[in-house]
């Protein structure tokens, strides 16, 4: 029974749920490649402040098999990582980070070389400037091991900085539909105004130059928040930590934990607080987390957690759909399990020539896919929209676009397709399109009123010539002075 028993390595896991990771279907497959390269190179030139310029080159090769190019002008990586970086999962610098990043698993780079190889056989070709040098690598994943095998490593000197990577992929498909490569980058484009994207698809030429020279600044890691933690992961933490007492672990391992802060939780728990945090126990930690959540606490800092901007989210809406009014909100920041804290923005388009509509954006990158299983589709509709005078959403002239910004977005799998449908992030969804909706309704109720008091106005004025040539007969004023009179005074009567 137990004879065929081992182990299976993060690798042979994936490669038999590899939509997981987003590669199922044609185009899925292929939006999913280049959003995990395009993620990585936008998060690559933003900490090292410089603006991306990103060039994405798909050809196709045979039937259902394409040449993917994606390269940057990022910082480029250093040849002791990019093993790691393309071929092993579950490997890099984001995971273990409080930090808002738009890759957060390490597992985005190295899932696109194991989808080429389990696809064409082919490994990826790695061309990387970094600080003066220069690597060329073919690089692919050992399933069995989950370790990288790299081939054909070249060195020399380089007079650039980037980041060029090559592959060809099987199963895959290139269209021009809602969930196509054009379809993403454009969406990027929107949430990412100060990088510079080119695309070209089998000749066909897509450019979309920046509209801002402001790089975003650098992210910051930040501890968890205190309000938001649960008692396996205070476990976890204390465990892991460094500091001699749990008075220190406090201080140093939470956002907003003052040294008043420890004292005012001293009198609260019957725990000794200067003892190791290895030797806490669990019902003292489910003590400690209770009378934590008593506690009132600052918000989490402001400074971590980098919104698109209203701006740019109304100028983008606008550029785009010509609406007749954009309204945008955004929240202030939040925190869900584990005290991690996030800021919830959205807009809302109303009146044009689209019908009812979802943007979802996490940490500034479009999400195309699995829209039923995520937070922000329920949340816009779970509103009741007649509250706010759109009858039928799906069939209006209306567009909500949602950005959730966090320093660890909670997706659904590894595929980051969609938000997972926590209640708290649900419910701060809902309260700020519910905020712009009281906006919109304002201008819908303006729109039937304008309508009502046209029609009235428009009655009136069919009889306005009769009138005043009657007024004259019984007056002997004459008619023209009269007829200008009475248009004057309904146009005052019937106009907003």
């Amino acid at each position: 029974m137990f004879e065929d028993f081992r182990e299976y390595s993060v690798a042979e896991f994936f490669k038999k749920n590899r939509h997981m990771l987003g590669f199922s279907g044609k185009i899925k497959s292929m939006t999913t490649i280049i959003h995990e390269l395009v993620t990585n190179a936008l998060d690559a030139c933003e900490e090292a402040q410089i603006l991306p310029d990103i060039r994405v080159e798909i050809s196709q090769v045979d039937v259902d098999k394409y040449k993917v190019v994606v390269s940057d002008n990022g910082p480029g990586i250093p040849k002791e990582l990019l093993g790691k970086v393309f071929g092993q999962l579950l490997a890099g610098t984001k995971f273990h980070k409080y930090k808002q990043q738009r890759g957060q698993q390490g597992i985005g780079a190295a899932g696109v070389a194991m989808y080429a190889k389990l696809t064409t056989g082919l490994p990826l070709h790695i061309i990387s400037a970094h600080e003066g040098k220069l690597v060329s690598a073919d690089i692919t994943v050992d399933i069995q091991k989950n370790q990288p095998l790299i081939t054909n490593l070249i060195e020399d000197e380089a007079d650039f900085h980037g980041t060029i990577v090559e592959g060809v992929f099987g199963d895959v498909k290139v269209d021009k539909s809602e969930y196509s490569v054009l379809e993403y980058i454009k969406r990027t484009a929107i949430a990412n105004p100060h990088a510079s994207f080119e695309l070209v698809i089998n000749g066909e030429q897509y450019s979309f130059p920046r509209t801002s020279d402001k790089v975003p600044p650098p992210p910051k890691e930040v501890k968890p928040h205190p309000l938001g933690v649960l008692t396996y992961e205070l476990i976890e933490l204390a465990k892991r930590s460094t500091s001699k007492t749990l008075k220190r672990f406090f201080v140093e391992t939470f956002e907003r934990f003052s040294t008043a802060k420890v004292q005012e939780l001293e009198k609260l728990v019957n725990v000794d607080l200067n003892k190791s945090p290895k030797e806490l126990t669990w019902q003292e930690a489910e003590d400690l987390v209770k009378a934590i959540r008593s506690m009132q606490w600052m918000a989490p800092r402001k400074d971590v957690v980098y919104p698109i901007g209203e701006d740019q989210i109304k100028g983008s809406l606008e550029a785009i759909l010509k609406p007749e009014i954009v309204i945008t909100r955004t929240r202030d920041p939040k925190i869900y399990r584990g005290g991690i804290p996030y800021v919830v923005e959205v807009g809302i388009a109303y009146g044009g020539n689209f019908k009812g509509s979802i943007m979802r954006f996490a940490n500034r990158v479009p999400l195309l896919f699995d829209s039923s299983a995520c937070a922000i589709t329920k949340a816009v509709k779970s509103i009741d929209w007649k509250r706010y005078g759109i009858k039928d959403f799906d069939n209006e002239p209306v567009l909500a676009l949602v950005s959730l910004n966090s320093v660890f977005v909670p997706y659904v799998s590894a595929g980051k397709t969609a938000i997972s449908q926590e209640e708290e992030i649900v419910q701060e969804i809902k309260n700020a399109l519910m905020e712009a909706a009281r906006k919109i309704k304002i201008h819908i109720n303006k729109k039937i009123r304008s309508r009502e008091l046209e029609k009235k106005k428009s009655a009136l004025m069919r009889y306005v010539n009769y009138l005043s040539h009657d007024i004259s007969y019984l007056s002997g004023y004459p008619p023209e002075p009269l007829k200008e009179n009475l248009e004057r005074i309904i146009k005052e009567k019937y106009s907003l």
